[in-house]
């Protein structure tokens, strides 16, 4: 989703407005909802494949959660590097992998994007400068902290946005890589989920500090709460801490947000109630996005009904794609491992 340009902001907006009440351009409203309704409608078919087999092994759904990647998307600039942890198909769309390359690798295809080696969990494209797709918890926040070492030491004047859930601020390897960190003035923005569970339990029985953001306090890193299921604040949050993470400062989001769905697709989520989940789909990011184009006319219903067709045309076509894509030879195996292309591998 790339920068919206001072030109386009000036330009009148054929289909309505130029630009919010809120001052975003109506562009930018446009991009949202279209990237958010594409990671929407993606997992929602990825969930329906699963059901029917096609899918197997982990899968965790982004459902809910939309506004956090969209605004991200808006917020950095081109070349910037992003890393996160399993639950990353919406990550790995919005850096702009394919579709059907995606799709590919959740049905374990040699099309997919990391070759149908990876699967759900491992989402991968050095080319679109998305780094995983990690199925470890809080591996990425080390690597994203090196990530950013890299950028810093080339002197490229990019970043990295790195994210983990909940579960993962638990991990030693936080408090070790926010040091390094703020030691090292790394050009890295940390992203927390925070999406109100660590698979099935609550963070406020993992912590007597559920106000995660404070952890970053400790080490002197700009750290701060942000809400989640607005694109908005979200867009504003990410773009400060890129600024700053531009001139040697790191950041600590907090950004409270929530899944829809299960942990994963084996997951009943039986230890939420009916009451919670209502509560927050009354929230829905996207459905928030749709209204303020709606009530304040930034675009008009052919372009809602034209981006509806567009992104399903988009993910039958990948869901065709992946069908039809053959699975990786079992020479497969034996590569992408080591550097050594001779390695003397035991077959026998």
């Amino acid at each position: 989703m790339a920068q919206v340009t001072e030109k386009e902001e000036k330009t009148q907006n054929s289909n309505g407005k130029a630009k919010s009440a809120n001052g975003f351009p109506a562009k930018t409203y446009q991009s949202w909802y279209h990237e958010m309704l594409r990671m929407r409608k993606f997992e929602e078919k990825a969930g329906q494949l699963y059901g029917m087999q096609k899918i197997r092994g982990f899968c965790h759904l982004y459902i809910g959660q939309e506004a956090v990647a969209a605004g991200m998307l808006s917020a950095i600039q081109k070349g910037d590097k992003v890393i996160t942890a399993y639950r990353d198909h919406a990550h790995a769309l919005g850096m702009g992998i394919p579709a059907k390359e995606i799709m590919a690798e959740l049905y374990g295809k040699a099309t997919g994007c990391t070759k149908g080696k990876g699967g759900s969990m491992h989402m991968f494209s050095k080319e679109h400068n998305f780094y995983g797709g990690h199925g470890i918890v809080g591996a990425q926040i080390p690597l994203g902290a090196g990530i950013a070492f890299a950028e810093k030491y080339k002197d490229t004047g990019k970043i990295c946005i790195c994210f983990m859930g909940d579960g993962a601020v638990r991990q030693g390897a936080l408090h070790e890589t926010f040091t390094m960190a703020m030691l090292w003035k790394l050009p890295v923005v940390f992203i927390c989920e925070n999406n109100g569970y660590g698979m099935g339990t609550a963070v406020e029985r993992t912590t007597n500090v559920p106000d995660l953001y404070k952890i970053g306090l400790a080490y002197d890193m700009p750290s701060f709460q942000v809400n989640g299921m607005e694109v908005e604040p979200v867009h504003h949050a990410i773009a400060d801490a890129a600024a700053r993470a531009r001139k040697g400062t790191p950041t600590f989001l907090e950004i409270k947000t929530y899944r829809y769905k299960g942990h994963s697709m084996s997951d009943p989520a039986k230890y939420r109630s009916k009451e919670e989940v209502e509560e927050f789909k009354a929230k829905d990011p996207i459905d928030h996005v749709l209204h303020i184009i709606q009530s304040e006319g930034l675009a008009d219903e052919k372009w809602l009904a034209d981006t509806a067709e567009q992104v399903k045309a988009e993910i039958d076509e990948a869901v065709k794609f992946a069908e039809e894509s053959p699975y990786p030879d079992p020479s497969e195996l034996y590569k992408d491992i080591y550097v050594q292309q001779d390695y003397p591998y035991l077959t026998d």
